[in-house]
């Protein structure tokens, strides 16, 4: 009897080492798993259109202060936003960060983003440059101004957009084609403001007083100023600041030859633009995404954008740059920039209409 007693004690005793060991080692692996997927975690995964030198400076120096990897993958925004569609559900893709508003919004209306909650970043993006319901903000904003050649025009004659339909700028005026979307942007502007009646009309006068057919980018435009083909030119004011600080003397030239005035300025005001970003519905670290954009809008990374890409910040608290803030203040469109994709399909439309190429 004693000796049964004895075997059975040892097996329990056998028994409770057993399931001690296995729950420990369920623990240790538990907590293996945990590392495992922290460690992951500390990454986001970046699809920008964008190409800038000091977009790649900023990404390092978040990587620094958070520990967070960005791995970068850049592209034209159609071929990215298709990529993510056809990658579906096992896309890597966390942000996606491009400049036109209507791009984000041909994200947001296929599907591709998520609803961000950021008490912060709702602090440091303005409403107005918000989706309004909170799948994409702007990161930064560009005004499309009127350059002009100083020889040859007078700022006290230049005034508004719609003014250089007028005759006096026949065969004088420079301008992309149809297919930007900056264009198609400025040209929805004009829908939501004043209907597509006038947008209309503006289009098509603007076409008879073309210098050339459109073609080449903004800088291409200011080029053709200085080449004697037109006097006026329409463009991103980023652009202008960037061929003032070039390291080809050949554009610093042009670009000084040149004066800056944003139209509108008695009326509607003048069309502004922005960079921004969405968080993919699909993000496996949606709160390091959020986190970077969180740190790109803070006014220490908003104040390097104006300075080293001339660039205004969304955020008010950030300082602009002493080329930016030389161009003086300005009024600008009071519009939500959502109607700029809303209005997308029609600004296309006329175009082709009235024969923009």
């Amino acid at each position: 009897m004693k000796k049964l007693f004895a075997f059975l004690l040892l097996s329990a005793l056998f028994l409770l080492v057993a399931c001690s060991d296995s729950s420990s080692n369920n623990q240790k692996d538990s907590k293996e798993k945990a590392v495992s997927s922290q460690e992951e975690s500390k990454e986001v995964n970046l699809y920008t259109s964008r190409h800038y030198d000091v977009d790649d400076k900023l990404y390092k120096e978040f990587e620094k202060e958070t520990g967070i990897k960005v791995n970068i993958i850049k592209g034209e925004p159609d071929e990215l936003l298709e990529r993510i569609k056809r990658e579906g559900k096992s896309t890597k893709a966390d942000l996606f960060l491009t400049a036109d508003v209507a791009r984000l919004y041909r994200a947001k209306e296929d599907g591709l983003l998520q609803v961000i909650s950021s008490n912060t970043l709702n602090k440091q993006v303005p409403k107005k440059f918000q989706d309004t319901d909170q799948m994409w903000y702007g990161l930064t904003k560009r005004a499309r101004v009127i350059v002009y050649n100083k020889e040859t025009v007078k700022p006290e004659e230049l005034s508004t957009y719609e003014a250089l339909t007028e005759a006096q700028w026949k065969n004088r005026v420079l301008i992309r084609g149809a297919e930007n979307v900056y264009n198609q942007s400025l040209l929805a502007s004009f829908i939501e403001i004043s209907g597509e009646q006038k947008a209309k009309e503006w289009a098509s006068g603007l076409v008879t007083n073309f210098a050339r057919n459109p073609e080449g980018g903004d800088r291409d435009q200011a080029k053709a100023i200085t080449a004697g083909i037109g006097d006026v030119a329409i463009m991103n004011t980023y652009y202008y600041g960037q061929m003032l600080n070039s390291t080809d003397p050949e554009e610093v030239k042009v670009a000084e030859s040149l004066g800056v005035f944003f139209p509108n300025q008695e009326t509607t005001g003048t069309h502004v633009n922005i960079s921004g970003a969405g968080v993919i519905k699909t993000s496996k670290n949606k709160d390091n995404a959020v986190r970077l954009l969180e740190y790109l809008t803070a006014p220490a990374a908003q104040t390097v954008f104006a300075e080293t890409n001339y660039e205004y910040p969304v955020n008010p608290e950030a300082t602009s740059s002493e080329l930016l803030k030389s161009w003086g203040e300005f009024k600008e469109q009071d519009i939500p920039l959502s109607t700029l994709g809303d209005h997308n399909a029609k600004a296309v439309m006329i175009f082709n209409e009235v024969g923009w190429k």
